[in-house]
């Protein structure tokens, strides 16, 4: 038989190897049963265990691009990055400008004085 032998073609149709698979996998595992277990057992209070918890989700999703989306690994132009960058960006956009207006309608509606609801007899 001439060609490609059947696993250097499984791999380019699939984009990356079993090991990259394997690593991805047993990474997310891993990253979630440590989340899992530092909420179960409270190793942390308060917004500690928020950050930690953000912090692990992070290095899950960051895990997850580069052994799943492979993103990283295209060749030039580097086209899946520009339109992670870009997603990145709008969910930062609506995130903190979402943040932004509630912080200023609490402050807003927090001061105002107590109105007497009170009907006149």
């Amino acid at each position: 038989m001439h060609g490609e032998p059947i696993l250097e073609k499984l791999q380019k149709e699939w984009h990356g190897t079993l090991n990259a698979y394997l690593i991805g996998f047993f990474l997310s595992l891993f990253l979630t049963s440590l989340s899992f277990y530092l909420v179960i057992n409270h190793s942390f209070e308060g917004s500690t265990l928020i950050y930690a918890l953000i912090g692990l989700g992070v290095l899950q999703a960051i895990g997850q691009l580069i052994f799943f989306l492979h993103i990283g690994q295209e060749k030039k132009p580097h086209f899946g990055v520009i339109a992670l960058a870009f997603t990145v960006l709008i969910l930062l956009i609506v995130m903190i400008g979402s943040i932004w207006i509630m912080h200023d309608l609490n402050k807003r509606v927090m001061n105002m004085p107590k109105m007497n609801m009170e009907t006149t007899k």
